[in-house]
């Protein structure tokens, strides 16, 4: 690729699982290892919809990424934890609808970071930053020749910031939204879906595990409020901060009485 990452010095580690790898099998995908997979299997023990929210979730990333190119007119994304490749990625999805749109993917995952120099090496337009989504001042720096400051971005965080801790400096979550959103150009977006419960017993022990799973590298689920406070100061758009099946469906979303009751995925999109 034309704009990339720094060169990969960190191997991979295939006997911790990776939350990444986790997504993946979820998702169907094979990019994943036998810790990755038990791991979820212990996860769906929990929460057993667990895996009907993550498609719903690529499902809503997929449906955003359209409508903003087609009725936003924006062309420029930044997608925090962008994961493994796998079918109808942000740029595939951005650029179908404008061959011209472009896409920086932020990961720090090393299986990551290799897929990404082997699927993207090509594309002029799509750019791998290999950097902690929390550290906003190096992604700027890596993305400043690569967009058009001029112009609006959409900036992703979908299904990430469930994966990062609280804190009580800037690495916080919801102080990781409010620095991006300062930093993007007027006219831009914010888009944020993350798991939430409203079962304080769900929310312990999903966080639970996935905190023991990934040696700590995880976050915790939240309660639907706690998103809300993301935008705050933000003009969010139409149909509001929803379960994420109900954002702007392509078709009917499923009833209420057939839809997950442990976790949900909440979120929607914003004008910053």
């Amino acid at each position: 690729m034309a704009h990339g990452e720094k060169s990969q010095s960190r191997s991979i580690d295939m006997n911790t699982p990776s939350v990444a790898r986790m997504y993946d099998w979820l998702l169907g995908g094979s990019e994943n290892f036998q810790p990755d997979r038990d791991a979820c299997v212990k996860l769906l023990g929990i929460a057993p919809t667990i895996q009907q929210l993550v498609r719903a979730s690529r499902a809503f990333l997929r449906r955003v990424v359209r409508i903003l190119v087609d009725e936003f007119e924006v062309i420029q994304f930044l997608e925090h934890g962008s994961g493994l490749p796998t079918r109808d990625n942000v740029h595939e999805v951005a650029q179908r609808a404008n061959p011209n749109a472009k896409v920086a993917y932020i990961d720090n995952d090393p299986m990551v970071l290799a897929h990404a120099r082997t699927t993207l090496h090509e594309n002029s337009n799509v750019m791998v930053v290999d950097q902690d989504v929390r550290d906003t001042a190096k992604i700027l720096e890596a993305t400043a020749d690569f967009f058009d400051w001029t112009q609006p971005i959409a900036a992703l965080f979908v299904s990430v910031l469930h994966c990062l801790r609280d804190t009580d400096d800037e690495r916080d979550p919801a102080a990781l939204v409010k620095r991006v959103a300062t930093s993007l150009p007027a006219g831009s977006y914010m888009v944020v879906c993350q798991l939430v419960s409203d079962d304080p017993v769900v929310r312990e022990k999903v966080t639970a595990l996935m905190a023991e799973a990934t040696n700590n590298n995880w976050g915790r689920v939240r309660q639907s409020r706690e998103v809300r406070c993301y935008f705050k100061g933000m003009e969010i758009e139409p149909p509001g901060l929803v379960d994420v099946v109900d954002w702007r469906p392509d078709t009917p979303p499923p009833p209420l009485n057939l839809r997950p009751k442990d976790c949900v995925e909440w979120g929607g999109v914003a004008r910053v």
